[in-house]
């Protein structure tokens, strides 16, 4: 994928529960490849390729990002917020955040007479510019959702930007549908509120009743200075997830992803994710249940504004994804 188109999906603005505008861009570049293209009744984005086999695949990545949302605006124009996903309070303070119709502001947090504050969520608030309660009101109200302003960074094999988790998915589900080659009928899903309870890929799966589901999520990294012990590194290749909190993945799923790396000669890891949850868990709870599993890309430094990953490791989950597609037996949990 060229820079620019990635940069493109990275950068979009699409908190949980507002991601009309990544849909937006997401739909422009998976039209041309695929037999139909819709948004369910909750926003899911789903582009289908029809196959032969009468099989169905389900793939799902999701277009939502962490986000803060206004809940008061006090009398000198400083906007009160909460967290709409995993924002981490310390992480927030001291960054710059963008809302939809362009407003940026800074974060920061209450401080004492001496200069000492504890980062919690309770005490943030955005700073934009104004400076009454009548002046912020002309350019944000009560429940409208700023993000992290995108700075989209190369660094040699690495990317950072605030939106990795997971429109750096998004991006791999893009390149899949253009490269893939797959004899059964493959949903590619680009789920919403996913950041809130994995709401999107739960009535998607409803929906579809897919054969087999693959999602697509960033994992945590054990390769970083005093990290918690994790046996996976950035550039060793994507992961092949075992658990996490939300699902145990059965073994002749984990069984197909592998034999189509080894075969196909992709590196790939194994992943135990000890906290956090994907799409997975909600896609294999549908119905009567369903085979599902997950392809990780390794990430440091999750819900920050700089998440990152290496390129080696998204430029082959888009290989692996493709390897798993072209398999013509999908497996029986």
């Amino acid at each position: 994928m060229d820079t620019k188109t990635l940069e493109t999906i990275l950068t979009t603005y699409g908190p949980t529960g507002h991601e009309d505008r990544i849909s937006s861009v997401l739909r422009d570049l998976v039209a041309p490849y695929a037999d139909e293209v819709y948004n369910d009744k909750l926003g899911n984005l789903i582009a289908l390729k029809r196959g032969v086999s009468g099989k169905k695949i389900m793939l799902s990545a999701h277009m939502d990002q962490i986000g803060l949302v206004v809940v008061a605006i006090d009398e000198k124009g400083f906007l009160r917020v909460a967290n709409v996903g995993g924002v981490n309070a310390p992480l927030s303070a001291g960054h710059q955040v963008v809302f939809e119709n362009g407003t940026r502001g800074a974060v920061y947090f209450e401080r004492n007479e001496k200069g000492v504050g504890e980062v919690k969520m309770n005490n943030l608030f955005v700073d934009i510019g104004a400076e009454s309660r009548e002046e912020a009101e002309q350019l944000v109200n009560v429940g409208d959702m700023c993000v992290f302003a995108g700075r989209f960074a190369l660094m040699g094999n690495r990317l950072s930007c605030s939106t990795l988790d997971d429109r750096i998915c998004c991006a791999a589900l893009v390149e899949a549908i253009q490269k893939a080659r797959s004899e059964h009928d493959v949903y590619y899903v680009f789920t919403v509120q996913e950041e809130v309870g994995l709401r999107g890929a739960g009535t998607a799966a409803y929906a579809i009743e897919p054969d087999l589901g693959i999602s697509l999520d960033v994992t945590g990294t054990g390769d970083v200075p005093e990290a918690l012990p994790m046996a996976v590194e950035l550039g060793k290749g994507p992961t092949v997830k075992v658990m996490d909190s939300s699902v145990i993945v059965p073994p002749a799923v984990r069984r197909f992803m592998e034999n189509a790396a080894a075969e196909a000669g992709i590196p790939f890891q194994r992943e135990v994710l000890r906290g956090g949850g994907t799409d997975t868990g909600a896609v294999q709870r549908t119905r009567g249940g369903v085979p599902a599993g997950c392809i990780s890309i390794g990430t440091r430094y999750i819900h920050s504004p700089v998440e990152t990953c290496d390129m080696r490791d998204y430029e082959n989950a888009v290989k692996l994804l493709c390897a798993c597609l072209e398999r013509k037996e999908l497996p029986i949990a």
